[in-house]
């Protein structure tokens, strides 16, 4: 299992109780995904950037692609590019892994036996696996979901990351987070001024 295979699972997780939205979900994923490649030693951080290393097979196809996918050429990638360049539409290739592995299933409807649009978890050990990892407290997940808002934790409660490499990512992670949260509410604001403009003529 992978930590971006295991915040997916979890946010899915009905438990949760809070709807994630997809951008930000894609961000975190590749957030996960670099910090797997740096606790494999496929990439280091030297600052901000992205300094690849070896990429051995990981075993998992999606990391594999990120791994390959890394920029090999000076002055390298920043975190913060990586985050909007890999995670673009990442959430759904995801989902879509999960879903040929029968670890998704869509929801059939309550009174017609034809399958809706909505996708649910099935019981696996993969799902007790990040369900665990989640209980635990493991300080990457515990990171990465109170990025998301899954967590009402503050950053005080959280379990401390000892890496700086990892710790960097996740500070990314938020920042960038935070920044599209604003782009969207900055979005609503205007589109809400644009109707009233409409209804005033």
């Amino acid at each position: 299992m992978t930590t971006a295979r295991d915040l997916l699972i979890v946010t899915m997780d009905v438990g949760t109780g809070h709807a994630v939205e997809q951008g930000n979900l894609s961000l975190a994923l590749a957030g996960a995904e670099l910090i797997d490649l740096v606790e494999s030693s496929a990439l280091a951080l030297d600052g901000d950037r992205i300094v690849p290393g070896t990429q051995p097979a990981t075993g998992d196809r999606l990391l594999d692609e990120a791994a390959s996918s890394l920029v090999r050429e000076e002055p390298y990638e920043s975190a913060e590019d990586w985050l909007w360049r890999r995670g673009r539409g990442l959430s759904s290739a995801y989902l879509a892994a999960l879903e040929t592995e029968g670890l998704v299933t869509r929801e059939r409807g309550r009174r017609f036996p034809v399958r809706t649009g909505r996708r649910a978890l099935v019981d696996s050990p993969d799902r007790r696996h990040a369900e665990e990892r989640l209980a635990s407290d493991e300080p990457v997940l515990a990171a990465l979901t109170a990025a998301l808002r899954i967590r009402d934790e503050s950053a005080d409660d959280l379990p401390e990351v000892t890496v700086d490499a990892v710790a960097t990512v996740l500070a990314t992670v938020g920042d960038a987070v935070t920044e599209l949260e604003a782009v969207r509410q900055r979005r609503t604001i205007e589109d809400a001024a644009f109707d009233n403009v409409w209804r005033g003529l």
